[in-house]
């Protein structure tokens, strides 16, 4: 799913094409995508693009008279910048937003269609679709801290929950704490002061890397390639692979569609974090440290 780096190179790629042209219709290929009945999404036919912002993971296309129309691109979704009259291609393509100046169209891998459109009337309309966490790039450390320490959770549900955090998703919060050195499970209330510290500089770094990181990529053009898996993370979706900081094996914790990947040498004191299936399957079997598991793999 596009996160916080993501969203951020795709508006600044939008905005060089968008704002200040007249979106001249919306063709909906899919009636799953369009989550709301009032206003009718034909009433952004013929209206300018003043300005595009970033809600959360969302992308907010801000029209004429207080109009907004807000994409989610979810696991699969992806945007792509088409010269005007392009076609709307096969069966992955949900909507295609004409512009003046082009085509811009949305399509969607894979069978579950989970993207969705809203179309939202002023200023009170687009906050509610904002969960309402704090934007982490803006945020004091002060008032990280407060965020994170506000329920008492494991750093990897907070920093990915929308109500505290803004646009951290599955992939950028594991390198954010292989970078601090904390374990995805520790306890936010149970965090000391140097290790707060080093979580918020950890997630203002690792986020501004990966946002002049995809900009350099991108350069000029909308980002055709967005996905979780990058060459140059270091432990998200390395799986099995070596820790560039330490060369330990990475590590993972699996749970329904999503997995949350460690270094065992860096964030847990060499300790085996329990996968919720396997270890359940394998009980007293289950190794408990990362030399227990290099014995019974034989490496």
């Amino acid at each position: 799913m596009p996160e916080l780096p993501d969203v951020v190179v795709y508006l600044e790629a939008l905005r060089r094409r968008v704002v200040g042209r007249r979106l001249e219709g919306v063709r909906l290929a899919s009636p799953f995508l369009l989550r709301t009945v009032t206003p009718p999404v034909d009433t952004a036919a013929g209206r300018t693009v003043t300005e595009l912002r970033r809600v959360g993971k969302r992308l907010a296309f801000g029209m004429e008279g207080e109009l907004w129309l807000v994409l989610h691109l979810m696991i699969a979704g992806r945007l792509h910048w088409k010269p005007p009259g392009a076609k709307m291609g096969g069966k992955q393509t949900l909507a295609a937003f004409d512009f003046d100046a082009g085509r811009l169209l949305l399509t969607e891998a894979g069978s579950k269609k989970r993207a969705s459109l809203h179309v939202v009337e002023g200023e009170a309309g687009l906050r509610g679709l904002d969960p309402g966490g704090v934007e982490v790039l803006d945020a004091s450390p002060e008032e990280f801290a407060a965020r994170l320490r506000a329920e008492n959770h494991t750093l990897k549900r907070s920093l990915t929950d929308p109500r505290l955090f803004s646009g951290i998703g599955n992939a950028y919060s594991d390198e954010i704490l292989h970078r601090a050195q904390l374990s995805p499970v520790a306890l936010t209330q149970k965090l000391t002061a140097d290790e707060v510290r080093r979580l918020y500089e950890a997630t203002q770094q690792t986020l501004t890397e990966w946002v002049e990181r995809l900009r350099a990529e991108a350069r000029t053009q909308l980002p055709e390639r967005v996905t979780a898996f990058r060459a140059g993370m270091a432990v998200h979706g390395r799986y099995g692979k070596l820790c560039p900081v330490c060369g330990t094996r990475i590590q993972r914790i699996r749970y329904a569609e999503n997995e949350t990947n460690y270094c065992p040498g860096c964030q847990t004191g060499g300790r085996l974090l329990a996968d919720r299936g396997l270890s359940r399957l394998l009980r007293e079997d289950w190794p408990r440290t990362l030399d227990e598991m290099e014995l019974r793999l034989g490496r």
